[in-house]
């Protein structure tokens, strides 16, 4: 199977998955959902094309399956590969208050496998902060799913411990009656990434977008791009490809990036007009996040792109 960047359908780059790079949880795009109670999908997910394997012992699991479900995601990050390395995935906990965070937590300290937990239900800092009291040293995405969550964004995005927002539009959507509609969610998207972008934290993860695969599954990332959230979650390893082609670098802009560092660096390197500094940071962000993701223009491609609009000055 292979892994195509496309721009338009005349426009595709194919990457050999075996040449794909690992991608750090700082630029992960597809975070890819897993129920704690099946096992049998464990090591599909880490097979998959996910940046990031979510194993999930809150919301998809029955209260009464929730202490085996933890124990099934423990087992199977203290496990080692045929590579000799520990199993590797995050586990998605449950809230901060409810009957089982603190058992979460205590389960999982010192545990060889975990990458970092999504902390289910975030509507203070407090609550990032206490978890991080308990699991010292392990990375916490603050998964925000109500109105009080994201009246509290930047108190929770500054707080020390939370390394990346995700917002959870499911129980968002039924806190609030908001629509499916993107236009209905706009303004909340707009403060996970500007809550997100002022604490300096990487792009927030969007939230799933059910059962969609194809055309929809591509329109619904290009929501999340276009809102600035640099990752989005995923409830089936067959949308991880087209989530994290949707928020990769797309053709024109690496073609663009390509053409506008060789012409600047041919001609000194030195800036000529007020364009010139965004235009440099702009190419030096695509041509760094296609080298993250394997990205590489296919030999011999040769078009021209209009610089983006955001790169003019003013």
């Amino acid at each position: 199977m292979t892994t195509t960047f496309a721009d338009t359908e005349a426009d595709t780059m194919t990457i050999d998955p075996s040449e794909m790079p690992a991608v750090g949880p700082e630029l992960a795009r597809s975070w890819l959902l897993v129920n704690g109670s099946h096992t049998a999908r464990f090591d599909a997910a880490a097979q998959s094309a996910a940046d990031a394997v979510v194993l999930d012992v809150e919301d998809s699991v029955a209260p009464a399956d929730k202490a085996q479900a933890r124990e099934n995601v423990i087992q199977w990050l203290g496990r080692r590969g045929e590579n000799g390395q520990y199993n590797r995935a995050w586990v998605r906990i449950n809230g901060f208050g409810t009957a089982w965070w603190e058992d979460d937590l205590r389960a999982l300290r010192d545990v060889p496998g975990l990458d970092g937990v999504m902390l289910a239900m975030t509507e203070s800092p407090e609550h990032v902060t206490r978890t991080a009291e308990m699991l010292r040293g392990t990375r916490i995405v603050a998964l925000v799913e109500t109105a009080r969550g994201v009246q509290n964004l930047q108190d929770i995005a500054t707080a020390r411990s939370t390394y990346r927002l995700a917002f959870g539009i499911g129980d968002y959507r039924r806190d609030t009656g908001f629509g499916e509609n993107p236009m209905a969610l706009a303004y909340t998207r707009s403060q996970f990434t500007i809550a997100s972008r002022a604490a300096n934290l990487p792009g927030p993860i969007d939230g799933p977008a059910v059962g969609a695969l194809g055309a929809k599954l591509a329109e619904a990332t290009g929501v999340t791009d276009e809102f600035g959230m640099t990752g989005k979650l995923c409830l089936m390893p067959e949308q991880t490809t087209t989530v994290n082609e949707g928020l990769s670098p797309s053709l024109s802009e690496l073609s663009w990036a390509t053409e506008f560092l060789q012409e600047f660096e041919a001609e000194g390197g030195q800036i000529r007009n007020g364009s010139d500094l965004p235009r440099l940071a702009r190419a030096r962000k695509v041509l760094g996040l296609a080298t993250a993701f394997g990205m590489r223009l296919p030999e011999g491609y040769d078009m021209h792109f209009e610089a983006p609009t955001d790169t003019y000055h003013c």
